[in-house]
């Protein structure tokens, strides 16, 4: 027996026989109902097979080899020439049937491992398979590696989870209790290559929105620069407020001048950010005479997913990567601050009277966008969320699809409606909005409206997230589409984490490549907030379509428009179908809920590196802990219980 079978069996045996415990400690102390005691029974008796099937390990638990089936054609190879292959780039003789799938992006995704503490891959795995994301996890695998049973897929996980050095494939495909891995190559390619469909739906449009959003103009010819600084001398001030009602503590930082009095814009981050994510902006703003307060959203902000990773926080309640409650905080927050400010603006020495807080327009970025919208009039609708959450396969779904559908747990009591009448306008910069809200809650925004979208952008897709929404909204609006633009191409950046650039979860272009872009939205969002002054006329012609598509480059191709044209409204309800229609002709006719490959090039390699790890934007050098990182919260399972003691 080699070490890593003989460490897979007794990891094996601990994980069963911790499960066992888990369950047991699960079974309630006072008289359950009927449905809870069937449910636990259930429990019970899954942790019993666990520990049955403790008593047949032996030696050859752990997996040697794998075998493909690529439909008549099967073909086995051992898992040790696929570590060859990873670690000299050689192929063998027994891969050579796959040698056009054997890529550089393919070896590339063998050698990649995530860090994660060793020491609680038990816990990881508990907490993961608790949760709504990792049952889809799981309902995946089962798909690409068609033989296996939950409890083969738990042991492989805990196994590979607990390796000294990370997460791997390999590892995850070593670790599996079987002597044969057998995988089922065009589900797993199929699979695969959609765990971000709509990012994929997204790239594959962008020829035609290139060609559809185009406007024809002549040379534009500005009257003066908008991007360039203001005349203002800019002083920043960090301010924190306390909501004791909510017990959240929100900083602000506050740019102002003291010589004028202009509009407030309140900005809000994204998620895993803060709120110097756009400091460039908010500088430039306030260099004209704009006041800008940018908060920090405490349940959603990087220092929270730090502590996360880094499992710092104990407090027993922090359950939640993304809490849902955050989707009914953050609105609150800025509403919370606009009362606070409109205080400063009554009584502070040094503010009083410069805090325009009855007309502000709210910037926001991915989440930060979500929250603007949100306080524009858009009524969050957890029916229409949690149908498109329980009755989608994780193949389709995008990272953007899974932090909304965190917020399916709410309960249904909970507030949905943050319309806040302060609110004059609005900026969403590749927002969160392709799912929270239905068609009729985007019809209830009435202020102004300018939605930026990227086609690069693999957190939030173009199409699902943004285009489509953007069709429901009344005008006026806008669409600023950033062909080539990837999820933090408009961050400051010296306030990202470069190695981003080179990550394999998240693709960024590097700051100077997205200069461009940034550039543009100096000038777009200063002549869009200028739209409530007295000079409106004078900015007027920095919101059209010639002054945007002359910050166009050959990497980066930006396009405006007020309307989607008619003629890309059919190509906008293709890609709008449900999955399965879009595929039921590709894959055997056995597997018609699997699918459309898409053109990855990679089967497991693609299916793991397009984990809901994907969404998370870590500060540099940071390890992912996993103690905390799958510790998701059981309102999924709560709400599950609610629905089987209904019927």
């Amino acid at each position: 027996m080699n070490s890593l079978q003989h460490q897979s069996t007794s990891l094996l045996v601990k994980f069963r026989r911790s499960r066992l415990v888990t369950l047991l400690r699960t079974l309630p102390q006072k008289s359950p109902s009927p449905a809870q005691r069937m449910q636990h029974i259930k429990r019970l008796g899954y942790g019993l097979a666990l520990m049955l099937g403790c008593g047949v390990a032996s030696p050859g638990l752990s997996a040697e080899r794998l075998t493909v089936r690529l439909g008549p054609i099967e073909q086995s190879v051992t898992i040790s020439d696929l570590e060859e292959f990873a670690a000299t780039g050689e192929i063998p003789p027994s891969l050579s049937l796959y040698t056009p799938l054997l890529t550089e992006d393919v070896r590339q995704a063998l050698n990649s491992r995530i860090q994660l503490d060793p020491d609680v891959g038990d816990r990881l795995v508990d907490d993961l398979l608790d949760s709504s994301a990792g049952q889809r996890l799981l309902s995946t695998l089962e798909v690409a590696i068609p033989n296996s049973t939950v409890e083969d897929l738990e042991a492989a996980l805990v196994v590979a989870a607990q390796q000294v050095d990370g997460l791997s494939l390999l590892g995850f495909l070593r670790a599996y209790p079987a002597e044969t891995v057998v995988v089922d190559g065009s589900s797993a390619i199929a699979l695969a290559s959609q765990m971000n469909l709509p990012y994929w739906q997204s790239q594959a449009l962008s020829t035609i929105l290139e060609r559809e959003l185009t406007v024809e103009t002549e040379p534009f010819q500005p009257p003066f620069d908008p991007t360039v600084g203001g005349d203002y001398w800019v002083r920043q001030q960090t301010l924190t407020f306390h909501d004791y009602e909510r017990s959240r503590t929100i900083p602000v930082d506050l740019y102002w001048n003291r010589d004028v009095i202009g509009p407030l814009v309140i900005m809000s981050h994204g998620f895993g950010a803060d709120r110097r994510f756009m400091g460039y902006l908010a500088r430039h703003l306030a260099s004209h005479g704009i006041v800008v307060a940018a908060l920090e959203h405490p349940g959603s902000n990087v220092a929270w997913l730090t502590g996360l990773t880094m499992g710092e926080m104990g407090s027993g309640n922090l359950a939640d990567i993304l809490p849902p409650s955050e989707f009914v905080d953050r609105p609150l927050d800025v509403s919370f601050l606009l009362d606070e400010l409109e205080r400063l603006n009554r009584y502070s020495p040094l503010l009083r009277g410069r805090l325009n807080t009855e007309r502000a327009t709210i910037i926001g970025h991915s989440l930060g966008g979500y929250t603007a919208l949100a306080l524009a009039g858009a009524e969050l609708d957890l029916e229409h969320l949690q149908q498109f959450c329980d009755g989608r396969s994780p193949v389709g779904l995008s990272p953007a699809d899974w932090l909304q559908c965190t917020a399916a747990d709410l309960d249904p009591n909970s507030q949905t409606d943050f319309e806040d009448p302060r609110i004059a306008q609005i900026i969403a910069l590749n927002p969160v909005m392709g799912r929270m809200f239905a068609e009729a809650s985007l019809g209830e925004i009435t202020v102004p409206t300018l939605i930026l979208t990227g086609t690069d952008d693999s957190i939030t897709p173009a199409v699902s997230q943004q285009i489509l929404p953007f069709a429901q909204i009344q005008s006026p609006k806008y669409l600023l589409t950033a062909i080539g633009g990837t999820h933090l191409s408009i961050g400051d950046p010296d306030n990202l984490n470069h190695d981003l650039t080179e990550s394999l979860f998240v693709r960024e272009r590097r700051g100077e490549e997205t200069e461009p872009l940034r550039q543009l939205l100096r000038g777009v969002s200063l002549s869009f907030v200028k739209q409530m002054t007295p000079e409106a006329d004078r900015y007027r012609p920095f919101l059209s379509p010639a002054y945007v598509q002359s910050f166009s480059t050959p990497d980066l191709r930006l396009r405006f428009n007020t309307q989607l044209p008619e003629n890309l409204s059919n190509w906008l309800k293709m890609a709008a179908l449900p999955l399965e229609q879009l595929v039921a002709a590709t894959l055997p006719k056995q597997q018609e809920n699997v699918y459309i490959e898409t053109g990855c090039r990679s089967s497991v390699g693609c299916l793991f590196i397009r984990l809901p790890l994907v969404m998370f934007i870590l500060p540099r050098d940071l390890p992912l802990a996993g103690s905390q990182l799958f510790r998701l919260n059981r309102h999924n399972l709560a709400r599950k219980t609610r629905k089987t003691d209904k019927r």
